[in-house]
């Protein structure tokens, strides 16, 4: 599952997390053997993800890290289950 998101204000950052966090939990319920059943990635964009620090580590612990912007775009395949789809 990958969130995007773009926004100018903290205000709207915050509500991109929490939906961020609701797909994290969907995405652990009734795990088996401690498996996700779908990888949570974000890619974000705009000065609100960098206005509120404390949300930002919420989004990074909801996304277990997977949490990518307009410069590391280029790494999201090689760092997330994607990288199980290229063809060689």
């Amino acid at each position: 599952m990958i969130e995007a998101k773009v926004t100018e204000d903290d205000g709207t950052a915050r509500d991109k997390v929490t939906r961020v966090q609701h797909l994290s939990s969907l995405s652990t319920l009734d795990q088996v053997n401690g498996l996700q059943k779908f990888e949570v990635i974000a890619c974000i964009a705009g000065r609100g993800f960098g206005v509120r620090r404390e949300d930002m580590k919420k989004l990074l612990f909801a996304t277990r890290g997977k949490v990518f912007t307009l410069k590391t775009m280029d790494r999201l395949i090689d760092y997330s289950a994607l990288r199980n789809f290229r063809t060689k």
